[in-house]
């Protein structure tokens, strides 16, 4: 028998704010967090804005020993993880007991850093803590050192999907009994100017607002954030009298076994049908998607494409928004905070809109929430990562 799995903690930091109070507050006014970029140089970057965190001070929560050891990532994932672990007492578990699972996040900083001083400066030595700083699993073993956790402590890698592909195998691990808490999601902080030069060479980056599903939709912004859950299994977060934000249903994960950018819709509807069987669900059980929407042309069109197979004539009736229009695509902390974002929207009663849309697209045709939040009573959400080479996530969650 496999147990219920409980959503107790939520944490995230983003450019919508920090804290899980600023994210609802932002979903509900459809404020956008995407604007010109103002952290780092933009001289050589050819499109020009981001969905940076603006309001972060990284002195006002660690203290300088800290911080030589913390790649921003890192620093964003213990902030949202602080705030997810908040009055759980840690110190009544067993500490074998409670792992962290979270998307492998790249110190981007570190390394842009680190390469701009050898090759740029032509520096004969980087600093010594280059390594422990920049590995990918560094935001892992920082919130399990942080919180005293000695359980199974791992980060996952699969691109955009990596802190959906997180959460889900941490939910299984709960569910299945090796785990009594999981501390889960990821975080990315990847703006700088080297990763920004990268990505705008796939020519996928929009220069003026990310609007996913919107005819004349130009492309993806990056974004950088942190969106952690914690989970524990339904009976013991009952008994210890915790707050329940939403039950984690199921998930369903895949590969399309195609190319490395282009996403399949056959491959996108199998991740979603995977989801629905885990959890026991018909697809007319659904009352709203979170989607990857990332605001390019065959993203946005082939995901629609993939939920048409699925749903059929229930889409009519299925609200399908994407929350990257407002953060940004948070790359590898993206399931995490949309995950965090689907919760608020099942616990509120609040889904979040998809700004920017202007006009509707015949290979979209979707109730996509344009513009204005919307207040429905759902019960059951799901939330996609489709990322480059084909790794689909998708997790289904719902009301407590």
């Amino acid at each position: 028998m496999r147990r219920r799995v409980a959503v107790t903690g939520l944490g995230t930091i983003s450019a919508l704010g920090t804290g899980v109070a600023a994210l609802r507050s932002a979903m509900a006014a459809g404020r956008c967090g995407i604007g010109p970029i103002s952290t780092i140089p933009t001289d050589r970057l050819t499109v020009p804005i981001a969905a940076e965190i603006l309001d972060f001070d990284p002195s006002a929560h660690f203290d300088r020993r800290q911080m030589l050891m913390l790649d921003r990532a890192s620093q964003l994932a213990l902030v949202a993880a602080r705030e997810a672990l908040d009055g759980i007492d840690l110190a009544a578990m067993p500490a074998e007991r409670c792992g962290v699972v979270l998307g492998a996040a790249i110190g981007q900083t570190t390394m842009d850093a680190g390469y701009l001083a050898l090759y740029g400066a032509e520096a004969t030595r980087l600093p010594p803590l280059t390594v422990p700083r920049g590995m990918p699993s560094a935001a892992a073993s920082q919130v399990a050192m942080s919180f005293g956790l000695h359980g199974p402590c791992f980060a996952i890698a699969s691109a955009c999907a990596s802190s959906a592909h997180a959460i889900a195998l941490a939910a299984q691990m709960v569910r299945a009994g090796q785990l009594d808490l999981a501390v889960c999601g990821g975080s990315d902080a990847s703006i700088c100017v080297g990763y920004l030069k990268a990505w705008d060479a796939l020519r996928v980056l929009s220069a003026d607002a990310c609007r996913p599903f919107s005819r004349d939709r130009s492309g993806l912004v990056i974004g950088e954030a942190a969106g952690i859950l914690v989970l524990e299994p339904w009976e013991l977060a009952r008994a210890r009298g915790a707050m329940i934000h939403a039950e984690f249903l199921g998930c369903g994960m895949g590969a399309d076994a195609g190319d490395l950018t282009a996403p399949s819709a056959e491959g996108a509807a199998r991740a979603i049908r995977a989801a629905l069987d885990d959890a026991g669900l018909a697809p007319d059980a659904v009352g709203y998607v979170n989607a990857h929407g990332t605001g390019t042309r065959l993203n946005d069109s082939t995901e629609a494409a993939a939920l048409r197979a699925v749903f059929g004539a229930h889409l009519a009736r299925l609200p399908v928004s994407s929350s990257k229009s407002l953060h940004g695509h948070c790359l590898n902390a993206a399931g995490g905070l949309e995950a965090v974002v689907t919760t608020l929207a099942l616990r509120e009663g609040l889904l979040p809109p998809t700004l920017g849309f202007r006009e509707a697209d015949p290979h979209c045709e979707l109730d996509c929430v344009p513009n204005v939040a919307r207040r429905a009573s759902i019960g059951v959400a799901l939330s996609n990562s489709f990322a480059f080479g084909g790794l689909n996530a998708v997790l289904a969650l719902g009301a407590a």
